[in-house]
């Protein structure tokens, strides 16, 4: 039986594109990989693929892939596909989950050492030219609360435990929480994980039941000395109600690498905000990135030449 065509379209970078093409190869040598450079060899493959490695695929192409039947997304959220149609022609999508856990885990464990060690204040200070003694806290004396104990979620538990803090978060079934948990909550324990936390990481995807997910009762519910992190995405907080909290001192402060609106507007309070920590969307960034999609398509890849496309990795569709 002939190999699958696979397909890496133009809507990937060049960066992306040999990457995961020396990932793939380097794992499934047989691979029938096809690496599209532009909009005119995109459309002359497509009608052939029958599997596609991209970060997007336009909904109206999806008519013009008459043989595709499995959508492997390199991105942990999805939300950007039209689910019901991949649905309907028979379309099984994957996502990335997972493959951002270890440098999004180490940015929300830098943001707290921020947080904790004042550090945007001695960078603050250095720019200013002074010289000020100011004080700092442990992280083994905080409770983090995690919402979203995905793979990435579990990750950042991890690190967090390795540093004496206290886990707390909520998962849709809590029995089956990672070990570095110390209390786990269903959803509808949010208000409990938010009242008892000094760091909020926000860390589930970005669903109908999760967009708006944090508004102005969920952080009347934190405490004051508590500082919000956002690694998910931006819909999930309502960023005018955030942006208020932290004008009037309602909590601590927020480390932000996810918008409502992206690029942020320059118009935007957080730029200017002292108790916020802005970062552009890099929160994922690895050099390890296109290495671990290749593996996680190549053990998926196996289940699908074998007829287990129930038995995926993340599947979403």
């Amino acid at each position: 039986m002939s190999e699958p065509e696979i397909l890496i379209p133009h809507y990937l970078s060049d960066e992306a594109r040999d990457g995961l093409q020396a990932g793939i190869l380097d794992l499934l040598p047989d691979a029938n990989l096809a690496i599209t450079a532009t909009p005119e060899e995109t459309d002359e493959r497509l009608p052939t693929a029958e599997v596609l490695v991209t970060g997007r695929f336009p909904d109206d192409r999806l008519a013009d892939a008459e043989r595709l039947r499995w959508i492997q997304a390199i991105s942990a959220g999805v939300d950007h596909f039209d689910h019901d149609a991949l649905s309907e022609a028979g379309v099984v999508l994957t996502n990335a989950s997972g493959v951002h856990a270890e440098p999004i885990g180490e940015q929300v464990l830098g943001y707290m050492l921020v947080f904790e060690r004042n550090i945007q204040k001695g960078v603050r200070q250095q720019a200013r030219g002074v010289w000020e003694t100011y004080g700092g806290r442990e992280l083994r004396d905080e409770t983090v609360g995690i919402i979203g104990l995905g793979a990435i979620g579990g990750r950042i538990a991890d690190l967090a435990d390795a540093f004496g803090m206290e886990v707390l978060g909520t998962k849709r079934d809590p029995e089956t929480a990672p070990d570095a948990v110390d209390e786990a909550f269903a959803p509808e324990g949010l208000y409990e994980v938010l009242s008892r936390s000094d760091y909020v990481v926000v860390a589930c995807p970005l669903t109908e039941e999760t967009r708006g997910l944090v508004g102005t009762e969920e952080l009347r519910t934190m405490p004051s000395s508590a500082v919000l992190v956002n690694v998910a995405r931006g819909e999930i907080v309502d960023e005018d109600a955030l942006t208020e909290a932290l004008q009037q001192g309602r909590i601590r402060g927020a480390a932000l690498d996810v918008f409502e609106e992206e690029p942020l507007p320059s118009e935007s309070p957080l730029w200017d905000l002292s108790n916020a920590v802005v970062t552009p969307h890099m929160a994922g960034s690895t050099p390890h990135y296109y290495e671990r999609c290749a593996d996680l398509f190549a053990e998926n890849y196996e289940q699908f030449v074998a007829g287990e496309t129930g038995s995926m990795t993340n599947r979403v569709v």
